[in-house]
């Protein structure tokens, strides 16, 4: 059986706020393989660090990240919402981040592009992301997005990057077919863990994909990527996955 990568879904998020260099450096006080974490754009379109449509875990629920500049962000305090012991928590710069964790630990970039942005904002951030990566020789660094189109734009940017589409609980293996079909370029497939099966496996396989799965936060859902062999097993507790990594 080959050795699944084991990544932390935004570092460590159940001992630190979520994407914040304190849930990151947690998450390697365990010997995991990787850090998934989320890319968003401010208003003087600067990458940083943060998952959420709103700012509401900083108390701004009917605002986005991109309603403020960089500077106006680095004042808040991005750890507050989970404990107030997580003070002075600023938010991360991509660049800050790439510097920080790119030589200790695997990375999956998620460049979050939403429908309300302009198709100028999905673009500067694939740019930015790729250009601060820089060139991809190896899976080390990947690139993810629920946006194909922006998968498209970025393999015409730089057709070395490493992209995987991210799919959607509604989607399906006739879906991963044509996708396979249509974007040859793609490296892989992000799965929720609700379309894992050994079909949609073989199907990867078939077409020497790498295969990703997001959210395993059960003992079942853990052992159903790793007993399917999946390349990455994404996870809100990766000291779990790991302990049952380690019994297979």
């Amino acid at each position: 059986m080959k050795n699944t990568f084991i990544f932390a879904h935004r570092g460590a998020n159940k001992e630190a706020a979520e994407n914040t260099r304190s849930a990151f450096d947690k998450a390697l006080t365990y010997p995991i393989d990787g850090i998934e974490t989320d890319v968003q754009l401010t208003r003087d379109e600067v990458s940083v660090l943060w998952h959420d449509r709103f700012l509401g875990k900083v108390g701004l629920p009917d605002k986005y990240i991109d309603d403020f500049d960089y500077a106006q962000l680095r004042e808040m305090n991005f750890g507050a919402h989970y404990s107030q012991e997580q003070s002075n928590e600023s938010i991360l710069s991509l660049n800050e981040f790439l510097n920080l964790y790119r030589t200790r630990c695997r990375l999956l970039l998620e460049i979050k592009n939403r429908e309300w942005e302009q198709p100028e904002r999905h673009q500067i951030k694939i740019r930015q992301t790729l250009d601060r990566v820089g060139a991809m020789t190896d899976d080390r660094i990947l690139i993810s997005s629920f946006n194909l189109a922006s998968l498209e734009y970025a393999h015409q940017y730089r057709t070395d990057a490493l992209l995987v589409y991210n799919f959607e609980d509604n989607q399906t293996i006739e879906d991963a077919k044509r996708v396979l079909d249509e974007q040859p370029y793609l490296r892989g497939l992000c799965l929720p863990i609700s379309r894992l099966n050994q079909e949609i496996v073989k199907l990867l396989g078939d077409h020497r994909k790498c295969i990703a799965v997001y959210t395993c936060n059960s003992d079942q859902e853990i052992g159903l990527a790793l007993g399917l062999g999946v390349d990455i097993l994404i996870s809100d507790i990766p000291q779990r996955a790991l302990q049952l990594r380690g019994l297979k």
